[in-house]
């Protein structure tokens, strides 16, 4: 068995034992569904992977990580709800298959059954989890909000953008390796060198996201093409089609993104085909390698062997290439 799929064996194990089917079923039930749709499951896997390297056994690990993917779970159901979508890794959306009330609910208890997933950890460990957990859940809001903010704020900087997405996306992934490292009990040092990893390959992640969301293929991608467009959301693609863009390409971009009357095919089309010929495909793809080699740096100072600096290395090539 690889190292991969031990994780991912004993992550989706925990999940079996952790979230039941209780009463009243109506609220366990959406939870058990969400959870259940899998996923690639890369943050409680990265929390793993850094806790083994570190030389601790990695099922110490097991309930910090699946409190991260609790959350990340609870924060999809949510997104979904803002985002109106009707998809979710290929299936109905918590909303659509159950209601709006029941899935925000679920969500509720999603999150703070992640925070009772700390109570297995000795008093030092449970703080410095636990304040690392609150501190970057409220960061992921205050991300979330940025992004609500973008859809109507005429004037957002591809730094906003990447600060955005930072507090979004990345600063989970890069808790996800700092909590691994807090359980291996190393010393600071080592725990920010991996949060920092985790950080930019969060970043990587988030454009290869916003890349597929325009260009990957709905069959693989799990969920509905084109869906940040019919969301007037201004992604990296749409703020770089507007530096690249001449003046025509500018004032049609921002007409399609203004208007809600537009036939949403014909308006992920007329988008796309700003986007091919301002060459931002390109572009982002840059952008996603740029950040991915920002991670490899970091993971350059992390007291690990070359064999399990690999391990991340390989990790981190896949999300480059990653088609879904």
């Amino acid at each position: 068995m690889s190292g991969t799929e031990k994780y991912l064996e004993a992550i989706n194990r925990c999940i079996d034992e952790v979230i039941l089917l209780k009463e009243p079923v109506n609220l366990y039930e959406p939870i058990k569904y969400i959870v259940s749709l899998g996923g690639k499951r890369v943050r409680p896997t990265l929390t793993l992977m850094t806790c083994d390297v570190l030389k601790k056994e990695y099922d110490q690990a097991i309930y910090a990580s699946l409190a991260l993917e609790l959350f990340h779970n609870f924060s999809l159901i949510h997104d979904d709800i803002m985002d109106n979508a009707p998809l979710r890794r290929g299936k109905p959306t918590v909303h659509e298959k159950w209601d709006l009330n029941t899935g925000i609910l679920s969500g509720d208890a999603m999150l703070i059954l992640a925070y009772q997933l700390f109570e297995h950890y000795p008093p030092d460990l449970f703080k410095e989890l636990a304040m690392l957990f609150s501190k970057t859940a409220l960061e992921v809001c205050e991300g979330q909000q940025y992004d609500i903010d973008f859809e109507t704020n005429e004037q957002v900087s591809l730094e906003d953008y990447l600060k955005m997405i930072e507090y979004k996306t990345a600063v989970l992934l890069g808790a996800a390796m700092k909590m691994g490292a807090i359980i291996a009990e190393e010393s600071d040092q080592c725990k920010n060198d991996f949060y920092d990893f985790g950080r930019n390959l969060g970043i990587a992640f988030q454009l290869q996201d916003d890349y597929l969301d325009a260009f990957g293929d709905m069959s693989s991608f799990g969920k509905q093409i084109g869906g940040d467009i019919i969301s007037n959301k201004k992604t990296f693609l749409y703020l770089m089609a507007l530096q690249k863009g001449d003046q025509n390409q500018q004032m049609k971009l921002m007409e399609l993104y203004s208007s809600t009357s537009f036939d949403p095919k014909k308006k992920v089309k007329d988008v796309l085909t700003i986007f091919n010929d301002t060459g931002v495909e390109s572009a982002i793809l840059q952008e996603i390698q740029h950040y991915t080699k920002k991670a490899f740096d970091h993971l350059e100072s992390v007291p690990i062997s070359d064999d399990d600096k690999a391990h991340f290395y390989n990790f981190g090539e896949k999300l480059m290439i990653r088609k879904d």
